[in-house]
């Protein structure tokens, strides 16, 4: 799938690192995973699991002390370097335990409402919860710099147990082409474009579907360099460039031009 889009539909977003954990995050919620108390006390918890089919998460609550909700994913779209994941969230208290899990996986991120119900303390208000939010905390660096890509290391993702932790993979085969894969969490497939230009390979991702308890839509915007694929003097849009996107993960794969069969 190839699609391009008008520059002047995307509008225009600061370069500055938004979270620690994602690069090319411009707007929305931050971090690995988000987890917040509802008006009815039950916990609502956002994990991104990049990669991870709709049907094929797997969740199981502790089934001794009933405090951590245990999820793990495995990625199918990985072409050797296959990512599996695994993690737990929950109640970081003593007076309150997990009666039920509603789970959802979709485009690479999964959601679920943790009821809870208190065994004690029951005049006391809780709001301790586990782990602590990653990634979240936008910080960059303030130095004197023109460029406003001056910023702190971007963590790694806490629950990947194996393949790559960062969002940007890059690849070359034998027959020439680059392979470019960028985690794009929540945005369908829909709602990712590819833009490429003279110098680079521009890429835009929105997800316009905003789940209830989400604090607003996500929106990604980066590009790739002409120096990862291509060679001094050929234009980038002299490749053939063609992507797709699925559970997430946009793939995008640059195709050498075809040699000039005029040259003498």
């Amino acid at each position: 799938m190839a699609a391009y889009i008008d520059m002047s539909r995307v509008p225009y977003i600061p370069g500055r690192l938004h979270a620690t954990n994602h690069p090319y995050q411009r707007y929305g919620p931050k971090g690995f995973m988000e987890i917040k108390v509802l008006p009815n006390d039950d916990l609502y918890v956002r994990v991104d699991l990049p990669g991870v089919p709709d049907n094929a998460i797997r969740y199981r609550v502790d089934a001794v002390r009933q405090k951590v909700v245990f999820f793990s994913g495995e990625e199918t779209l990985g072409d050797g370097d296959v990512r599996e994941y695994s993690g737990t969230a929950g109640l970081g208290c003593d007076c309150c335990v997990i009666t039920g899990v509603e789970a959802k996986m979709k485009d690479g991120v999964l959601r679920m409402i943790l009821s809870r119900v208190k065994v004690k303390d029951h005049d006391n208000k809780c709001t301790h919860f586990l782990p602590p939010n990653t990634g979240k905390s936008g910080r960059y660096d303030l130095s004197e710099s023109p460029s406003p890509y001056n910023m702190v290391e971007v963590e790694d993702h806490p629950f990947v147990v194996k393949g790559r932790k960062s969002v940007l993979a890059t690849k070359g085969s034998s027959d020439g082409c680059h392979h470019f894969s960028v985690d794009l969490p929540g945005v369908c497939s829909d709602d990712m474009f590819v833009l490429p230009n003279e110098n680079e390979i521009k890429f835009y991702g929105e997800n316009k579907e905003v789940y209830e308890h989400d604090e607003s839509c996500r929106i990604f915007l980066g590009a790739i360099s002409k120096l990862a694929f291509c060679s001094d003097g050929t234009p980038v849009l002299s490749h053939d460039i063609a992507w797709d996107a699925e559970f997430g993960v946009l793939k995008v794969r640059v195709s050498p031009p075809p040699p000039n069969s005029n040259n003498e």
